[in-house]
């Protein structure tokens, strides 16, 4: 299934001279991604569901002690409906709406699943293979919202940690807002300036203590 088109014609155009531009005044190969979704996360509708049933269940539970049924076996079987029905409906509104979704995902599965696409982008894409493996991967991940800043190894010393910390910060408050295009945008700036900047970002250290495997 193709993905849903998030930038406009006219939003990509715009990007795409942006990038060109950056990478002739850097002389890195920069590219921007945005992805859907970084993972399945096919735990989430049984998830949504538990918590469905289980309110339901304590629902049906109150109703029972405040209007009880005459008839104990069309009260349990009105309890089994009920319950069901709740149940099924959260994990339909887990599937179809991602906002009810991203209720029941771990910030830190999101953090996880989020670079490790970025991780096999760069290498399915073959990123590394540009001269002085200058190059510099911005990936967005719509469902997750989230940012990963992927460096290549000749642009470690200019994008460290703290950089990258500084560019999601920025670049989060438009994409928070649904603005990707401004959110990339905002992000190619601050990558542009970074290694444009005269001093790299923090040196190497001269010695280096490992525990090690």
């Amino acid at each position: 299934m193709s993905m849903k088109q998030t930038l406009s014609e006219e939003e990509r155009d715009s990007l795409n001279r942006k990038v060109e531009a950056a990478e002739k005044h850097t002389g890195a190969q920069i590219v921007l991604a945005i992805i859907e979704r970084s993972d399945s996360y096919a735990e989430i509708p049984w998830k949504a569901f538990a918590l469905g049933t289980s309110g339901a269940g304590l629902l049906v539970l109150l109703m029972n002690r405040m209007w009880p049924l005459p008839d104990p076996v069309m009260a349990a079987l009105l309890a089994i409906v009920i319950m069901l029905a709740t149940g099924a409906g959260f994990a339909l509104l887990s599937v179809f709406v991602p906002d009810f979704a991203r209720l029941f995902l771990h910030s830190h599965r999101a953090e996880v699943e989020t670079m490790q696409y970025a991780r096999s982008l760069f290498l399915s894409h073959e990123l590394f293979g540009t001269p002085k493996r200058r190059a510099v991967l911005l990936l967005v991940s719509l469902f997750e919202r989230r940012i990963v800043v992927l460096p290549d190894a000749g642009l470690n010393l200019k994008i460290n940690q703290e950089t990258i910390d500084k560019i999601i910060v920025h670049m989060r408050i438009y994409l928070n807002s649904g603005k990707t295009a401004q959110a990339l945008e905002t992000g190619l700036k601050k990558l542009e300036e970074v290694i444009l900047s005269d001093e790299p970002s923090h040196e190497l250290p001269n010695v280096i203590e490992e525990r090690g495997a």
